[in-house]
């Protein structure tokens, strides 16, 4: 399954999505915005799927950015409407009821950066690179940089990087937080199918509601998190996932979950 600048392999129940425009450093136009966005959107409704893999073609960048010469045209009103859609993204990105992973695999600026910090879990290669470098086009982030980088790091080196536009190399993202894990370029991909791979083998249902009950820690009050995370906790009491799982535990063999 691919489009234009898109490809998509499915291998069990991980799903690798690779921008495909290896020409420009796979920088991202509003038609590529558009298919990825239809993308994850099949990807997060198939229940073959369990996790959802995002990384670029090449072994020089992950996404290098928004298209800037299709940006450098744009009237206020169109500039909203690219915000709006990359945001959409990002969004689905880190809500959709799966685990995502983005391979960073070279050059993650701009928009590129902002998809990754979107995404549940960030591997890097040894080559990657991460920045935000708007401000040096006169312009700010209008992915989700804004208030991402932050809960990723902290606020003052959030400031930082958005401030100056600085790039990072990976031993430093992997210092600050902005990345889990740092690889050798031919190590990555083998890495995170693995780790793919172990997330899709749990239990669909407890992946979601572990997913959004994490996703709460970072903004709201800590009280009323704790009430929603009982709330799913005793839910999840409820399917059959739980069930087996504690079975299995309790028979001493590998649980079986079927995603209800």
């Amino acid at each position: 399954m691919s489009g234009a600048g898109l490809r998509i392999a499915v291998d069990g129940r991980v799903a690798t999505v690779t921008i495909n425009r290896p020409d420009v450093l796979n920088a991202l136009n509003t038609e590529l915005l558009e298919e990825l966005l239809a993308t994850l959107t099949d990807l997060g409704a198939d229940p073959g799927v369990g996790v959802v893999v995002l990384t670029g073609e090449g072994d020089r960048s992950f996404i290098a950015g928004a298209d800037i010469k299709e940006m450098a045209g744009k009237t206020p009103l169109e500039a909203r409407a690219y915000s709006e859609l990359g945001q959409e993204i990002a969004h689905k990105l880190e809500t959709m009821r799966k685990p995502t992973i983005a391979a960073v695999n070279g050059y993650a600026l701009g928009g590129g950066c902002e998809m990754a910090l979107a995404c549940d879990v960030r591997l890097a290669s040894e080559n990657a690179e991460f920045g935000q470098p708007e401000i040096n086009l006169g312009i700010i982030p209008g992915w989700g940089a804004s208030q991402r980088l932050a809960r990723a790091t902290n606020i003052g080196y959030a400031k930082e990087l958005i401030l100056t536009g600085r790039r990072v190399d990976a031993a430093e993202a992997l210092e600050r937080g902005l990345v889990q894990h740092v690889h050798p370029a031919d190590e990555l991909m083998p890495a995170t199918w693995k780790m793919a791979a172990e997330m899709a083998s749990k239990s669909p249902v407890a992946l979601y509601y572990a997913k959004e009950a994490t996703n709460r820690s970072l903004h709201g009050d800590i009280g009323g998190n704790l009430v929603h995370e009982a709330d799913l906790y005793s839910l999840m009491f409820s399917t059959d996932d739980a069930r087996e799982g504690l079975s299995a535990f309790v028979e001493k063999r590998q649980a079986s979950f079927v995603g209800k």
